[in-house]
């Protein structure tokens, strides 16, 4: 530890020093930290550590674009030939002494049984992210069920709850040790802004008038609305044109802007690039360009039409651009390369951009306080204020980071300055048994384990913490699901006793939000003498997810997919029947809202064409195709499997086909990694 401490260029903080010693001493952490106080210097700290002892570490994190940024990271460190990276979309160098991968992936790989006697330690980058609803199950299973010598180092953001977590941690691999950080490394300003419409003048106050501590609100501010309180439209919230620049008067930028809406984002970088605002200089943009094009190479010329690039290309060497969900991978990446470089000096992005990426900016402004939950705008928490403004203050570089809030007629001051107080999310499960998780526990545990390890989950953990799983836990809890569930597998010819049929074992490798409908649906032969278009097609309708309510298709591709979807309606009726019946949550309903993008894209047909005139972003149909894929890859995994059930017969090869046909073009461009 002493070499790796050495080599840095800065002294390390106290909390970074504590959590490497409990490493050395042989424990497991938990830190938690406000974002940018340098989490990431004990994950790498304890790798290195590792392979000074010729032993192997696991670098997971939860989504790919952060597995890709840490595997280029730590082969700028230990050399391409010693890190490795799996991610699903990418398989390089699997052996290495350090490999980086999403925690899905060390999941699956502890539930196959693979050999992991050699690795010691597994980072659980943003561990925080186990209360995610969809995916938060697989960091628990991780913690439970990761081989008992392995040591895990769980790097969090600033939670509220962080002694209680680290009690389960502890309570599930033995000695475990909290370290805490709660000072930011660069102070962070808040401020507030409104425009006076008659003076055509903007206003920037600092929001609170003792600084950091943020106790006391700016009387100044008070002062200024009592004083126009007749003429309350005089006050109005600025334009974005306007805060960008104040902002690059007051030497305030790079800064991030967060819209909570990804059409937001374009819209808000097309119009301030189309009013005028430049904010780079010749060199840069010369910079920007070359970096962008080598950054887009490996994309065809008919994919970059369809992107819009040129029109991408143009905001960026203006210094502006925008980052989100729905850009293609390539294009993100450019844009987190060309911010980092200090290149792009206004990126206008959604809040998944808080989770992880390494983007730190001079000041972070807000667009507004409150957001969309998917039922209605609710405030957000000072825990979120608190995580989307930690991006604000570059280490090394900035004295101080600002976060900048808008003034809104409907938000009272009062309510912005308890928004804008520090706070922080308490961490909660949301485990519970999936149909997976079910077969899995079967084939790698006896009845009485499989049930111990249920109730080791933090979901049991808090229910016992908060006095609602006292008695009888075990049979109103996660136990009981299971079993429900297991009877469900049982009656559907999955499982016999406590033993797994073909249909069972094939179940172990799907990894799929519907995967009991998925292989009823191979069962009943629905999949059967499809050709690759088709069989893309109809397994589109087990990944899709509309972000917005929106009607299915009349007529599907072909009139065969029409009579096989009608089925797989029928079939998922059936499930939610016998699932609300058993007390199940019940599986949400296939869609087919993508079945003619995917059999037309496996038909070879060009992306520009394909997407013209719909409401699709081109980020969000690389990502359904690149899900396609992995279900199409289980299928083929599981065909061996399924043989026995007779309408598995050529699945294999169908897969196969329609992988082929699917991984092209800009789904196939995987980005520079």
């Amino acid at each position: 530890m002493a070499a790796f401490l050495e080599s840095l260029p800065y002294p390390p903080d106290r909390f970074q020093t504590a959590a490497l010693e409990a490493v050395e001493r042989g424990s497991s952490v938990v830190v938690t930290a406000p974002t940018g106080a340098g989490k990431t210097l004990v994950a790498e700290g304890a790798v290195d550590m590792c392979l000074g002892r010729g032993g192997r570490a696991f670098y997971t994190t939860p989504i790919k674009a952060l597995s890709n940024q840490k595997f280029r990271d730590l082969c700028g460190m230990y050399g391409a030939e010693r890190v490795g990276l799996l991610t699903g979309d990418n398989t390089v160098n699997g052996g290495a002494p350090v490999v980086v991968m999403t925690t899905e992936v060390l999941r699956n790989m502890i539930y196959v049984g693979d050999d992991l006697s050699e690795v010691e330690v597994v980072v659980l980058d943003e561990v925080h992210y186990l209360q995610d609803r969809a995916r938060g199950a697989v960091w628990e299973e991780v913690i439970i069920h990761a081989p008992p010598h392995i040591r895990l180092v769980c790097l969090s953001a600033t939670v509220s709850n962080s002694g209680e977590f680290t009690d389960w941690v502890r309570s599930r691999r033995g000695t475990t040790e909290l370290v805490i950080e709660e000072h930011r490394p660069v102070p962070l300003e808040r401020w507030w802004t409104v425009r006076d419409r008659y003076r055509d003048f903007t206003h920037l106050l600092p929001l609170f008038a003792d600084g950091e501590r943020g106790e006391s609100l700016n009387p100044d501010i008070s002062k200024l609305l009592a004083r126009y309180r007749r003429g309350r439209r005089r006050l109005v919230t600025p334009r974005r044109s306007e805060i960008v620049e104040r902002l690059e008067a007051e030497g305030m930028l790079p800064a991030i802007y967060f819209v909570f809406s990804r059409a937001g984002c374009e819209d808000s970088a097309n119009r301030l690039v189309d009013s005028g605002v430049r904010l780079t200089d010749p060199e840069e943009r010369k910079e920007i360009r070359n970096r962008a094009e080598k950054g887009c190479a490996h994309l065809e010329d008919a994919d970059l039409r369809a992107l819009s690039y040129d029109r991408w290309m143009g905001c960026l060497e203006a210094g502006v651009a925008a980052h989100h969900a729905g850009l293609v991978p390539a294009f993100k990446e450019v844009v987190e390369e060309l911010f980092a470089a200090g290149l792009i000096k206004l990126v206008f992005a959604t809040e998944t951009l808080a989770l992880g990426i390494n983007m730190p900016a001079r000041t972070v402004v807000l667009d507004r306080l409150t957001k969309y939950t998917g039922e209605g705008h609710e405030p957000l928490t000072p825990g979120e204020f608190t995580q989307l403004t930690g991006r604000a203050g570059r280490r090394g570089i900035d004295v101080v980071g600002h976060g900048v809030v808008l003034h809104s007629s409907s938000v009272p001051l009062k309510q912005v300055e308890g928004i804008a107080a520090w706070g922080s999310h308490p961490l909660r499960s949301s485990f519970r048994p999936t149909y997976n998780m079910v077969v899995n526990l079967m084939a790698n545990y006896g009845r009485r384990r499989s049930e111990r390890l249920l109730r080791a989950s933090f979901a049991q953990f808090q229910l016992e913490r908060s006095g609602r799983g006292r008695r009888g836990a075990g049979r109103d809890g996660l136990v009981r699901h299971f079993h429900r569930a297991r009877g469900l597998l049982e009656e559907m010819g999955y499982a016999s006793d406590w033993s797994l049929t073909g249909r069972g074992e094939a179940l172990r490798v799907i990894y799929n939000e519907l995967d009991l409908l998925l292989l009823e649906a191979v069962a009943a032969g629905l999949f059967a003498g499809l050709s690759g278009p088709e069989l893309a097609s109809l397994v589109s309708c087990f990944v899709f997810e509309p972000r917005r309510e929106a009607e299915s298709p009349d007529r599907l591709p072909t009139p065969d997919l029409g009579e096989r979807w009608d089925a797989l309606c029928d079939m998922w009726e059936e499930l939610a029947d016998a699932e609300e019946a058993g007390g199940l949550q019940v599986t949400r309903p296939p869609e087919s809202g993508f079945t003619h993008l995917a059999y037309h894209w496996a038909q070879l047909t060009e992306l520009d064409d394909l997407l013209e005139g719909r409401d699709l972003a081109p980020g969000d149909f690389v990502r359904t195709v690149r899900q396609i894929e992995d279900v199409l890859r289980q299928l083929r995994d599981a065909a061996p499997l399924l043989e026995e059930v007779g309408n598995a017969r050529g699945l294999a090869e169908a897969a196969e086909d329609a992988l082929r046909r699917v991984d092209r073009g800009v789904v196939a461009a995987r980005g520079v990694i």
